[in-house]
């Protein structure tokens, strides 16, 4: 990632150059995660609009910088590593499984997340990508209670690997073993190619509000979650108006509506 690039990142999370961070501390990347999730939707779009995912850096920072995108974990996360290592943090890459019904785990790669060393040596666990989570990163050797605007955090032992646990329940199970970005590959095809996939079976697209709420748009459902986890929603009638809501809550301005196929639904 050159300089031009890194400063059209900062742009895109409304951070105007040369303002930008030239130490990598704790603060920063407490900042940078917070802008992420505020300014970068959480959305699987691609999947239902015949787009290809390419876990390659170039690809990644078109379609998030360049195109004013979203995307999942796997891309989320993938591009905002890369950011914060260009920035000079620690930065490994790590995989997870997230936690199902009845104790159930899910596939292999099943979730990308960072760990990510600052300059005074602090280790923090970073995650853009997972939806509905920590506001900022949590940090990484604490076992105790994190408290976060989002809830009560803990990471906590399983066996060789960690827990990632929200409010009391169990969100995804970490391994602590370094990865690169290509070995999450199988994962994302599978996420947007398998009927088993909740990617592949609903629609969604997702941000934190500057009040520390969430809006949501799944399908023609709109959805507003005010920081007190106050819920309003309607249901919107016109392929304009959920164009428009594309465009105006999460600036994203697409040609057509995405739709899950039939035969993605059963």
């Amino acid at each position: 990632m050159h300089i031009a690039q890194v400063d059209a990142y900062l742009r895109r999370l409304g951070i105007e150059p040369p303002a930008w961070p030239t130490a990598p501390t704790a603060d920063v990347l407490r900042d940078l995660h917070l802008r992420h999730l505020r300014q970068v939707p959480f959305e699987n779009l691609s999947v239902h609009l015949g787009e290809e995912i390419v876990l390659e850096e170039k690809r990644l920072l078109d379609k998030v910088v360049g195109a004013r995108r979203g995307g999942f974990c796997y891309e989320l996360n993938g591009v905002f590593g890369a950011l914060l290592a260009e920035l000079g943090f620690g930065v490994t890459l790590l995989a997870a499984r997230v936690h199902g019904g009845e104790g159930r785990l899910g596939i292999p790669y099943d979730h990308l997340a960072l760990r990510v060393r600052a300059v005074d040596g602090s280790e923090w666990l970073a995650d853009v990508g997972f939806g509905a989570h920590s506001l900022h990163p949590l940090a990484f050797g604490e076992r105790g209670e994190q408290q976060d605007p989002a809830g009560v955090f803990r990471i906590v032992e399983a066996g060789p690997d960690l827990d990632v646990v929200m409010n009391g329940a169990p969100q995804y199970r970490l391994e602590v073993r370094p990865r690169e970005l290509g070995d999450f590959v199988a994962g994302a095809w599978w996420h947007s190619t398998s009927p088993a996939s909740h990617f592949v079976r609903s629609l969604v697209c997702s941000r934190v509000t500057e009040d520390g709420g969430r809006i949501t748009l799944s399908g023609r459902t709109f959805k507003v979650t005010s920081a007190d986890g106050a819920r309003e929603q309607r249901e919107l009638d016109s392929d304009e108006e959920v164009l428009a809501v594309y465009r105006e809550e999460f600036g994203i301005d697409l040609r057509r509506v995405p739709t899950v196929r039939k035969s993605q639904q059963g």
